[in-house]
């Protein structure tokens, strides 16, 4: 059994106040598969790129067991671009170029060899392209999270509402949240989204950490205090591969499992945030996944002690 990726393999030009980068490699599906990997070996990935895209950077897919043959590569075109520059606090950006290219036309082909998907990842694209890869599965995932933004609620409400019937897991930010219910209280919001179709919800809150909602119950995950954040780009989407790599790993749906991936999520997003693009998060040792973690369990570990 598999663990599906969909989402974009891009270029990123990325400017913080730690510094500037020219094109380096980033997308969704690209933080979330490499993110994924490091629980799970089945991993495969539908995208699209130009070709443009540089062979070795397929290749380090393959490096991480990331099945590539679901990677369409469109002669004489080019890959989807995207530039931004960060402000001070690092939570707030500047789109400065949006480039769709081969993205703008993008059809998500399913191998044959894909369809014994067990996990499904929907990295942010257009819900008619998530809605279409699960129409196009012959069997339902076992798990299938979503991902999506405040743009497909400002342009694609309707589609974004019928995809979200659609899934297990629904993964947004806070303001994203009370967008989507119109609900400022974010357990208000959660129960409110949770009528919509999803059994879970993960509301994400950057520095704050993340919120998990589903079974009545509520999980509160920290943020790592970091003392420098390079860059925050993918970190959102390698939270997400993270988690969803765990789930696969585990084997189990359920509350408790979830709590820890989001924990495991919530360590490779750390990890991200701490170079650009993906350089910090491709050669990452067992070892140091291990010890972040550990880290995330002793920033909330207490004993009440009776006077």
């Amino acid at each position: 059994m598999s663990l599906l990726v969909i989402g974009t393999v891009a270029f990123d030009a990325i400017e913080t106040p730690f510094g500037k980068t020219d094109k380096i490699v980033g997308g969704a599906a690209t933080y979330a598969s490499l993110a994924a990997s490091y629980f799970y070996d089945k991993v495969k990935i539908v995208a699209v790129v130009g070709d443009d895209f540089p062979a070795e950077s397929i290749a380090n897919f393959g490096s991480h067991h990331i099945d590539t043959e679901g990677l369409q590569v469109k002669a004489g075109e080019k890959s989807f671009f995207w530039s931004g520059k960060y402000h001070n606090d690092m939570n707030s950006r500047d789109t400065l170029i949006t480039e769709l290219n081969v993205l703008a036309d993008f059809d998500p082909i399913i191998p044959a060899n894909y369809q014994d998907c067990e996990y499904l990842m929907l990295g942010n694209l257009t819900p008619q392209v998530q809605q279409t890869v699960i129409k196009r599965l012959k069997n339902r995932p076992k798990l299938i999270v979503m991902d999506t933004m405040n743009f497909w609620m400002d342009i694609a409400m309707d589609d974004l509402l019928e995809t979200i019937k659609l899934v297990d897991v629904l993964t947004i930010n806070d303001a994203e949240a009370r967008q989507l219910s119109g609900e400022y209280s974010l357990a208000k919001a959660a129960n409110k989204i949770l009528t919509m179709g999803p059994k879970y919800l993960i509301i994400k809150k950057g520095e704050h950490g993340a919120l998990l909602f589903g079974e009545g119950k509520i999980f509160s995950a920290p943020a790592l205090p970091l003392e420098e954040v390079f860059d925050p780009t993918g970190a959102g989407d390698t939270f997400a591969g993270g988690f969803i790599g765990y789930m696969a790993k585990a084997g189990t749906v359920n509350f408790d499992n979830m709590k820890n991936a989001i924990i495991y999520g919530s360590a490779l997003a750390s990890f991200c945030v701490e170079k650009f693009g993906t350089e910090k998060i491709k050669n990452l040792s067992a070892g140091e996944v291990a010890a972040r973690v550990q880290q995330f369990v002793n920033l909330t570990k207490f004993e009440i002690i009776t006077a």
